[in-house]
């Protein structure tokens, strides 16, 4: 489906749909049986907190990952199903409305004996096109026609805000097309990196067998995009230059652009995707796009046309017949992530909804099932948590006065939003039908990309959500300086209505704060108040940070996440600096709403202090696959949930007091070594 490029932090990869209000109050709020009270807290505190859910939990068939998200997400996905069912049954809904059009994209993708029918038959139209290029200009006009629905060879035009001047919305440009998730399994030569490349080339010659080309054929197509594909990947980015705001922000003019890369027809590709042509725009590697035009000259034709073919049948193979959807889940899903099966149809379905027509699907989601005291809760959690960071820094001693000002201003103005948008999105424009899976989802991708571009010299919509209600997670978005808590992570075991203070602050307390202090970690420092991208800073206070952060990067940089395999503490150092800002400023918030109330009891014979701790590691248990966890470690920003227990709480010296870990134990960390931020 199509790509977002949302520049957002997020509390976790995981996406997934809930039910809010059916909180089950039967379950317990904290369950003492997921522990394993036969191992210390100090020498490994998620065995202690998780080891008896981890010891009895069994690793689904169709998971690579399994733990708190995707428990949430498997017990709601059946709630929402009920949402897809109810409108698939309304086949007198009126046409255009809500329910018609979930109605009628649910009952696109469950009609499996017309999408077998239809076989590959609703891209032919994209592949007899790219098979007619006779020259240059012709190929310019097929990669102008793709990107309008969003399959995305080489980069992928956005409307977004100028992250220099956030009030205006301009032209940028993101580099891609790649077919594997990261350009250093192009390049590198460890074993697990040349297995990949290995299977990928043997996924793309049964892909291009299923289009109907010979076994000899396929394999040279095969070599050809891959060959191809490996020299976009040298002018690449790697994940940690994607992370410098600065060096992925370059603004050009169109002078500058078609020097830049004069093979390529700048004007006539931004007049083709049907908007104004602009006088400058923003791109986020300039080599990436001199390299590309060099490709014009220097590649064959037939090269390209085979790279764009792949591209199609890439976006589309999970909407098309069986043969197309089980050899790209065997390779996407199998080979890179180690899952045995597929989830079942009526998921993967309403998953693409999610993106195709996600607040359609939300706006009746929250109709049906959100609580208005769950977002009043959620308010008022906020409003304690925000007056908690703005007390750690004014009492900073390592901060400036000067940054420190700054600093509190744009906590002050950090826009909050809770469960769902006040404006919804309109598609009344977008045809939505019975007829054809993938056909509604190009519909839908051609409606989004359409949408995106007629933002182009309008005023910021300050409205607009990143995530759909229904998603299970949370985000910070830097350039709108706004943290957003969508409806569906609003229920346990991050946020429930019926535990104490001490569980909520741990776990849906600790997400605020995360994605609080995600407006001053290592990238969020970077954008001022009005989310410009600017060096507010002084110079000493950026130094100063910068050696505050290391035992964070070195910390995690010792941590072994399967055999000889290192975590990467500086490609997760934003997420760990808020998952330790999270856990320091929910802590205070938490003792702060103590104040003048009846010390609180033990509870199963824990304090308020350990519930707390614990509550927060009960977010992060999980088991996982090991080619999980290996592509996680190369792809992923978050750190495993294992490490984000063992990694941040070792930091805090409230914990060590909670459980009172002593010197002698694994994880202690001296006083001195330990990460002292916010």
């Amino acid at each position: 489906m199509k790509k977002t490029y949302l520049f957002a932090c997020c509390i976790a990869s995981a996406v997934a749909f809930t039910n809010c209000a059916k909180q089950d109050k039967g379950k317990p709020a904290f369950d003492t049986s997921n522990m394993d009270l036969t191992v210390k807290p100090g020498d490994d505190f998620n065995a202690y907190a998780n080891g008896g859910w981890i010891k009895n939990a069994k690793m689904p068939d169709d998971k690579a990952r399994y733990g708190a998200f995707d428990i949430l997400r498997e017990e709601n996905d059946l709630l929402v199903k009920q949402i897809f069912e109810k409108a698939y049954q309304k086949t007198d809904a009126p046409k255009g409305s809500s329910w018609q059009k979930v109605g009628d994209f649910f009952a696109s993708g469950m009609d499996t004996i017309n999408i077998e029918k239809q076989g590959y038959e609703p891209i032919k139209g994209e592949l007899k096109r790219i098979a007619d290029i006779q020259s240059t200009e012709d190929l310019q006009k097929e990669i102008i026609a793709l990107h309008q629905q969003y399959v995305t060879p080489l980069f992928i035009p956005y409307a977004g805000q100028d992250q220099k001047n956030t009030e205006v919305i301009v032209v940028n440009l993101y580099g891609g097309g790649l077919g594997l998730p990261d350009r250093d399994y192009y390049l590198n030569e460890d074993p697990r990196s040349a297995e990949i490349r290995k299977d990928y080339v043997e996924h793309l010659k049964a892909m291009f067998t299923l289009l109907e080309y010979t076994p000899e054929q396929a394999a040279q197509v095969a070599d050809q995009i891959m060959k191809f594909e490996t020299r976009l990947a040298k002018v690449t980015f790697t994940r940690l230059e994607q992370r410098n705001p600065y060096l992925t922000y370059n603004k050009v003019t169109m002078e500058e652009m078609q020097k830049l890369a004069p093979n390529f027809d700048w004007k006539n590709y931004f007049a083709g995707i049907g908007i104004e042509v602009p006088t400058d725009f923003v791109i986020d590697n300039p080599k990436f796009y001199t390299e590309i035009s060099k490709m014009q000259k220097e590649v064959s034709l037939n090269e390209w046309k085979n790279y764009l073919t792949w591209n199609v049948v890439n976006q589309y193979s999970s909407y098309l017949s069986s043969a197309f959807e089980n050899q790209n889940f065997e390779f996407y899903s199998r080979k890179l992530s180690g899952k045995e099966v597929n989830i079942p149809r009526w998921q993967r379905v309403s998953n693409t909804a999610n993106f195709a027509i996600g607040e359609i699907v939300g706006q009746i989601f929250v109709e049906e099932n959100f609580p208005p005291a769950a977002k009043e809760k959620m308010i008022a959690l906020i409003g304690n948590l925000k007056l908690a960071f703005k007390d750690r820094i004014t009492n900073l001693t390592w901060m400036g006065d000067s940054t420190k000002a700054k600093a509190l201003e744009k906590l002050e103005t950090m826009v909050v939003k809770v469960g769902y948008p006040d404006k919804w999105k309109d598609y009344s424009n977008l045809d939505i039908t019975r007829d054809s899976y993938a056909e509604n989802i190009k519909r839908a991708s051609e409606f989004s990309f359409r949408e995106n571009m007629n933002k182009i010299g309008k005023p910021v919509d300050r409205t607009e959500w990143g995530m759909t209600p229904q998603t299970v997670n949370a985000y910070y978005n830097p350039l709108m300086n706004e943290i957003a808590f969508p409806a569906g992570i609003l229920q346990p075991p991050f946020f429930n209505l019926n535990a104490d203070d001490a569980v909520n602050y741990g776990a849906i307390g600790v997400v605020i704060g995360h994605e609080m202090t995600h407006g001053f970690d290592d990238q969020g420092r970077n954008f001022d108040k009005n989310g410009t991208l600017t060096d507010w800073w002084t110079k000493e206070d950026s130094e100063k940070f910068n050696q505050l952060t290391q035992p964070l990067v070195e910390q995690y940089n010792n941590f072994v996440a399967i055999d000889s395999l290192h975590l990467d503490g500086n490609l997760t150092l934003g997420e760990n600096i808020a998952d330790y800002g999270g856990l320091t400023i929910s802590y205070l918030a938490f003792q702060k709403s103590l104040n003048g109330k009846e010390a609180p009891k033990n509870i199963d014979g824990y304090t308020a202090n350990q519930r707390f701790f614990l509550s927060y590691a009960n977010v992060w248990r999980q088991i996982i696959r090991d080619k999980e966890l290996m592509r996680r470690v190369k792809e992923d920003v978050h750190s495993p949930g294992k490490f984000r227990v063992n990694g941040a709480l070792f930091n805090i010296p409230e914990f060590y007091e909670a459980f009172e870990i002593s010197p002698n134990e694994p994880l202690y960390i001296a006083p001195e070594k330990r990460a002292k931020i916010w």
